[in-house]
């Protein structure tokens, strides 16, 4: 079996979330969302969801690509959660271009194309522009 593991906030869920979680499944056969939780997110990312990380861990629970979803605490977690959970393929969308090659030396890294129309920076800008 070929695992495959991608980290993200998925807060306000949309078509481009959806996208990417459907490629990160079509690299393997297990798929691992490691979503970061509330504290991590406002700490570490000065980011503040309008779903509380159970809300948003049940959206990726409900999404048919997802297989599971652990909780993303730290930057520094990925390689324990690469050996812990014996990962083939990090995937990651494009943005990030770079920042994992580190983590070439345990698994496949692969950068998605992020969806270029849609983002939750962008449709949180639109609706506060009304």
């Amino acid at each position: 079996m070929k695992r495959v593991i991608t980290y993200g906030t998925f807060d306000l869920l949309h078509y481009g979330h959806i996208n990417i979680l459907r490629r990160a499944k079509q690299l393997g056969d297990y798929l691992i969302v490691a979503l970061s939780t509330d504290e991590f997110n406002w700490n570490m990312k000065q980011k503040k969801c309008y779903f509380t990380y159970e809300e948003r861990k049940q959206l990726l629970e409900a999404i048919r690509y997802v297989d599971l979803v652990i909780p993303e605490e730290n930057w520094e977690q990925k390689v324990s959660d690469v050996k812990e959970y014996h990962i083939d393929t990090f995937v990651i969308g494009d943005d990030w271009e770079g920042k994992f090659d580190f983590l070439k030396e345990y698994c496949d890294v692969v950068y998605l194309p992020r969806t270029p129309e849609i983002s939750t920076t962008q449709i949180k800008y639109d609706l506060n522009k009304e």
